[in-house]
């Protein structure tokens, strides 16, 4: 009994075939059917279509062997098969791939013959070669953390790259969570003529719990004693800037809101938003025997209702 043994192969297609010609085809309808099928596939024309450059390999290899004249009558006499290997050689699809009598077309190579001519066809791909020769480096992204009061008045920082390279970035004041900032030229650099890309850095602004920000507004809750609540007075109310002094009014509540002005993030035209003060009155954390005595015998106090104009 005979065993007959076989093995997955890739074949490379008939070159007539893919070029859509029969073995009788003159070279002047060979070249223009490989043209026509070029313009339709080649990688220029078809950005991102990985079936149209797998095509368009097929059609420039199978140009490639039989617009050689020599290569086209060894093929025709069984000499070669259609990858140019020489027979009876067994070459699998992986082996013609990445030997050295592969073509991989990654350039215009296969495109020699037109290059020279004054159409747009010929224009075009001698710009896309242009473009890969001197083409700008890619954009590089990075992320830097800054405290929420540098993300008001600006600042600038070092960022250390992985490569261990650094840059320096100034933040402008007012920058937000989330901003981008571009550093021209600090990317990737390009290749030929091709200008370096950009450095774009993402800011993530750290949340200060004393702090929120509405726009160019910011809002700070302060607590204040019952004695500064009902008498007034001056206190130290802190600002992205520094502290401040500000006047709590006589009589000032729980709630109550007072602004600083120009106290915010910058606008972009111009001037500064303000910083709006709610006062929170807090009482001593430890029992005060003095207070409770006055409030027991404080009898306007026992009158006062807080509730009744409050709507249900």
């Amino acid at each position: 009994m005979r065993i007959l043994t076989s093995f997955p192969e890739y074949v490379v297609a008939n070159p007539y075939e893919v070029l859509g010609v029969t073995p009788a085809a003159s070279a002047a309808d060979i070249q223009k059917a490989y043209r026509k099928l070029a313009k339709q596939l080649h990688p220029d024309l078809n950005p991102g279509d990985k079936s149209a450059e797998e095509k368009f390999k097929e059609v420039a290899g199978a140009y490639d062997l039989l617009s050689d004249a020599d290569k086209r009558k060894r093929f025709d006499n069984g000499e070669i098969d259609a990858t140019g290997a020489e027979r009876p050689q067994h070459n699998f699809y992986r082996d013609y791939a990445t030997s050295d009598n592969g073509h991989h077309y990654t350039d215009h190579s296969g495109y020699a013959d037109f290059m020279d001519t004054d159409d747009a066809f010929a224009e075009l791909l001698r710009q896309g070669q242009r473009a890969r020769a001197n083409r700008r480096g890619r954009d590089l992204h990075y992320s830097l953390a800054i405290d929420f009061a540098d993300s008001i008045t600006g600042t600038s920082k070092r960022l250390t790259l992985p490569d261990g390279d650094t840059l320096d970035v100034r933040i402008p004041p007012g920058v937000v969570d989330g901003q981008v900032l571009r550093l021209k030229g600090k990317g990737a650099p390009g290749s030929g003529k091709g200008a370096a890309g950009d450095a774009l850095i993402e800011v993530e602004v750290v949340p200060d719990r004393r702090f929120t920000r509405d726009g160019d507004n910011i809002s700070l809750e302060l607590p204040i004693s019952l004695s500064e609540a009902v008498l007034g007075g001056r206190v130290r109310v802190p600002t992205p800037t520094g502290d401040v002094t500000m006047s709590v009014p006589k009589g000032s509540n729980t709630g109550t809101t007072l602004r600083l002005k120009g106290k915010g993030a910058p606008h972009s035209g111009g001037g500064f938003g303000d910083q709006f003060v709610k006062l929170k009155v807090v009482l001593p954390r430890t029992p005060d025997l003095e207070l409770e005595a006055f409030v027991s015998n404080w009898e306007k106090g026992k009158d006062f209702n807080p509730r009744e104009d409050r709507t249900s």
